[in-house]
């Protein structure tokens, strides 16, 4: 120490001497900052014998050799590599890292452990040096406490999203995570059990051992894993130590079909690091799935391994080779720049310059941020791949190679990035193409432990012999659904019978044991919480599937449907001397009249011209519509009808009538056939706007219901406990302290009816729809399965005949049967009264359209214009009677005869008896312009116009 001390002083004068003589003053802070940058030092820091290091140092020596021998890269300046072994130890890769600062590096690659990298990111801090790790993978290193930490490896963060992904991916809901109790490994199951809560998966247990335990204590730890329900084994160690984990759990018989084992990145890493694969090893991992860093292939990457003459090197060796190009780039662009090499003393050391460690030789690189800012925006395509960081100081597009173990090596089942999730398309692919053009979700088939290709389960009944803790509610009443017994199982009903026959179609075995609790009084919640809190494995009997309840627990697939009823006191309804008019509505009643005196009405207009039986005086005529109209009822109209627009509205109302009949002969045969019930309560409705108090049963969901959700008064509501209490009830009423009605559950209550003599029923329609399920904890694994197995109880018609078992339904109907609900209404016939009013209207147009073409015709032409003109309103009054008189006229069609002309050209009215035996039977027209002499001229004139039948043989 003397001769140390005494060095120093020499050394510290020499320096003084040197100043004074070139008269510069140099402050003792900053002496020796200058130095000559031909050469630039960069230390490294790794373990050399380990997985990592055998790998990592080749490659950064050749990584050096190779700047030093590019002349675009630091020309005219060498790269030196100073290499420290940390021996994987935090305390000596520490002093290791101490000794390294010494040397006055710019900058350092490594270290490989995050363990020590936690340590010396404190120092590198202070000392201004950037570090540029490629095997520290701890998620937490990625902080603003560790600004000069730059990652040149992937982040163990992305990792554990990749493995949540695929965990999700196969539908597994809880797994167990191993590995060495390291800072690095419980940072990184922190981020694995942060990545799984997102999926709703969770770590159900830790599995944890320190770093070099012996094989016993990893055969204890896999003893004791093996006891618990899940199958899905997470390992997350060190590379050097991890193999041996296997290795027992093959003795163990734990790499089974059962079982899913999912190791990190370590395990390609060593099996990437053999020349050829060990049979012995390799028979120990098989249907093992890996993940592996993924480096995409190049060129670069093909000359690497060409320069080895081998591919027996691991991710990590690749990385190891890009960060020491990325330090050599970054300082070739430093220099350029402007920077240069120098480095000052921290005054903090020097103010404890009195220590025996002599931190005072630890200097600051004063271009260490102006580097490290370099560092973080270089870009370059490596071995590795891109090489290009975020802001987090993390490599970007970060992905995984999804790696199967079987037989002598790996392959690959697919990828996993950042950007797309699980794909089988390269990630180089997957950021190339937009986001939803990705195909996700998708894996080549994997072989599982034990050589299986079907999906394990991923959880089994624990091996410690505990069976399945059941809480069953002990009923009093209401037996048939779940009680007491004296058989082996203790509990017998419905429900239990129900659930055995589920378990009994489970392809593996749950020993069970059901526990009774409480009386008719248990409040179900508090059961249902119960199993909530993990009290109880499970819960079986009549539990209704309600919103509050699925927030906290998980249901099977019902397997008996329910839902709240009303169920009242019926009386026998008299029959009403008015029974008649039951079968329809008022507004029924009421359009169907309207429609007959309409439909007579228009067959009258249709026939009134033409249809002598249609005229008469006005009196005539109106009784004639009416007597028309109602006999069409019983189709015993007189009347012909004679148009064609009158037979074709008559054809379409006849079939009308027809229906309407036919309707009211069978609505009101049901009606006075069938016995009609009555109630004083119709339904929730009512029972919700009356003051009558209401009986429910106590324990159940309903009067939360009937409080919260119907607001109905707490005071109102009377709790029953059995099926006597309920009849009592009911018969008193409320005026006698009894209840007006009862809400309760449809099983129940089908079950309460089957034993009155249907002197209760049910009102009202059923205002919820739910059902009864088993009740297990959340992400039970056990629900799924039970609800797949109460499906097929139901396909193949088990369920039913285990409900015929138990339970028998009443003979009589349920519902109470309301005249209202039989009665026909217009919705059941406007399609019809629709069709008949059209063609009534269609009809009615085409006659009058028909008419007033008639009407024109026979309209003499305009009158020439006289002194005196009629106001206009006298001229349209008269125009409307003479169209009204002209409607009313009868119509006469015109016969069709032959009309000649006698003598047109003047000839004698003297006919040839040939020529007048010629118009026998016709008609000839006088024309008085051709007189005969022989005629009489007061003869001609009364004749003129007009037609005569010649009759030769008078």
């Amino acid at each position: 120490m003397f001769v140390f001390w005494v060095w120093r002083i020499v050394i510290k004068a020499r320096v003084v001497v040197f100043a004074l003589f070139f008269g510069v003053w140099m402050p003792l802070g900053v002496i020796g900052a200058s130095r000559n940058t031909s050469v630039v030092n960069v230390g490294v820091l790794f373990t050399h014998d380990s997985v990592i290091g055998r790998s990592a140092q080749p490659a950064i020596l050749a990584a050096m050799d190779d700047v030093n021998a590019d002349n675009s890269v630091l020309p005219g300046t060498k790269l030196n590599l100073i290499l420290h072994d940390t021996n994987c130890s935090g305390f000596l890769g520490t002093v290791e890292a101490l000794r390294l600062m010494e040397d006055e590096v710019v900058a350092a690659i490594g270290p490989q452990s995050s363990n020590i990298a936690h340590f010396i990111s404190h120092i590198i801090n202070e000392l201004h040096i950037p570090l540029l790790s490629f095997g520290a993978t701890d998620p937490t290193l990625t902080t603003p406490y560790y600004p000069y930490f730059v990652r040149t490896t992937q982040n163990d963060y992305f990792q554990m999203n990749a493995i949540a992904d695929f965990i999700d991916h196969f539908g597994w809901r809880e797994v167990i995570a191993i590995f060495v109790d390291d800072d690095n490994a419980r940072n990184g199951i922190s981020a694995l059990n942060d990545a799984l809560a997102k999926k709703r998966v969770r770590i159900s247990y830790k599995a944890t051992f320190s770093p070099g335990s012996p094989t016993s204590v990893i055969n204890d730890l896999l003893v004791s894993v093996n006891l618990m329900e899940s199958r899905v084994y997470i390992v997350h160690v060190n590379p050097d130590t991890g193999l041996s984990i296997f290795s027992i759990a093959k003795k163990l018989e734990m790499m089974n079909s059962d079982y899913v084992w999912i190791a990190t990145d370590w395990l390609p890493s060593i099996l990437d690091s053999f020349e050829t694969n060990n049979p012995d090893v390799m028979n120990h991992l098989q249907g093992i799935v890996a993940l592996r860093h993924h480096t995409p292939d190049s060129n670069l990457k093909k000359n690497f391994a060409s320069k080895w003459n081998t591919t027996s090197f691991n991710s990590y060796a690749l990385y190891a080779y890009d960060s020491v190009w990325l330090a050599a780039r970054a300082l070739h662009t430093f220099f350029q720049e402007g920077g240069n090499v120098s480095f000052s003393n921290d005054p903090k050391l020097h103010e404890i310059n009195g220590s025996k460690l002599q931190l005072t030789s630890l200097r600051v690189f004063n271009g260490g941020e102006q580097l490290l800012e370099t560092i973080k925006r270089t870009k370059f395509r490596g071995v590795s791949g891109l090489v290009q960081f975020g802001d987090d100081r993390n490599l970007i597009h970060p992905a995984y190679d999804i790696m199967n173990i079987g037989g002598t090596g790996m392959r690959r089942i697919g990828y996993w990035t950042n950007y797309s999730g699980l794909s089988t398309m390269t990630p180089e692919s997957s950021y190339s193409k937009p986001l939803n053009a990705t195909p996700n979700g998708h894996l080549y088939t994997v072989i599982w432990p034990g050589e299986a290709t079907a999906v394990p389960r991923g959880w089994v009944f624990p091996h410690n012999g505990k069976p399945l803790q059941i809480v069953v509610p002990n009923r009093v009443s209401y037996k048939a659904f779940v009680t007491k017994d004296k058989s082996p199982l203790g509990v017998k009903g419905y429900c239990i019978d129900v659930f055995e026959a589920a378990i009994n179609l489970l392809p593996y075995p749950v020993p069970h044991a059901y526990i009774l609790k409480g009386d008719d009084s248990l409040d179900y919640n508090n059961l249902v919480y119960d199993v909530s809190q993990k009290r109880y494995d499970a819960a079986v009997g009549d539990i209704m599937i309600v919103t509050n309840r699925t927030k906290y627990v998980d249901f099977t697939q019902p397997f008996m449907e329910s839902g709240l009823v009303v169920v009242t006191v019926v009386k026998e309804k008299k029959s009403s001397p008015w029974a008649f008019l039951s079968p329809f509505t008022v507004p029924m009643w009421a359009v169907t009249a309207i429609l007959f005196v309409f439909v007579g009405a228009v067959v009258w207009i249709l026939e009134h011209r033409s249809n002598e039986e249609f005229r008469g005086s006005p009196r005539q005529q109106i009784i004639t519509v009416f007597w028309f109209s109602f006999s069409t009822m019983f189709f015993s109209h007189k009347e012909n009808t004679v148009s064609t627009l009158g037979r074709s509205v008559l054809i379409i109302w006849l079939f009308v009538v027809l229906i309407i009949n036919s309707s009211y002969t069978a609505g009101l045969t049901s009606i006075l056939t069938v016995q009609q019930l009555t109630s004083k309560v119709e339904g929730i409705d009512s029972l919700i706007s009356s003051t009558d108090a209401v009986g429910i049963q106590e324990g159940s969901f309903s009067l939360n219901y009937l409080i919260h959700e119907l607001n109905i008064a707490a005071s109102r509501i009377v709790k029953l406990k059995s099926q006597e209490e309920y009849m009592d009830a009911l018969r008193r009423g409320p005026a006698n302290g009894g209840v007006a009605a009862i809400v309760d559950e449809l099983p129940y209550v089908e079950l309460f009816l089957s034993g009155t003599n249907c002197v209760f029923r049910t009102v009202g329609q059923e205002f919820t729809k739910s059902g009864w399920g088993f009740v297990f904890p959340r992400d039970s694994p056990l629900a799924v399965d039970l609800s797949t197995a109460i499906l097929q109880l139901s396909e193949n018609g088990d369920l039913q005949k285990i409900h015929d078992k138990w339970l028998s339904r009443t003979e009589c109907s349920m519902n109470l049967n309301q005249v209202d609900a039989n009665q026909l209404s217009l919705s059941n016939f406007w399609g019809l009264f629709l069709i008949c009013s059209i063609t009534c209207i269609v009809a009615l147009l085409i006659f009058f359209s028909r008419v007033a073409f008639q009407y024109q015709r026979a309209t003499p032409e305009a009158q020439p214009e006289v002194e005196e003109t009629q106001p206009d309103r006298t001229g349209r009054f008269g125009r409307t009677t003479s169209f009204i008189q002209f409607l009313d006229k009868k119509e006469v069609k015109k016969a069709k005869r032959k009309f000649i002309d006698i003598n047109p050209a003047g000839q004698s009215s003297e006919g040839h008896p040939d020529e007048l035996k010629k118009t026998k039977g016709k008609s000839i027209d006088i024309n008085p312009a051709s007189q005969s002499s022989e005629c009489h001229p007061d003869e001609l004139k009364k004749a003129k116009g007009k037609s005569i039948d010649i009759n030769p043989a008078g």
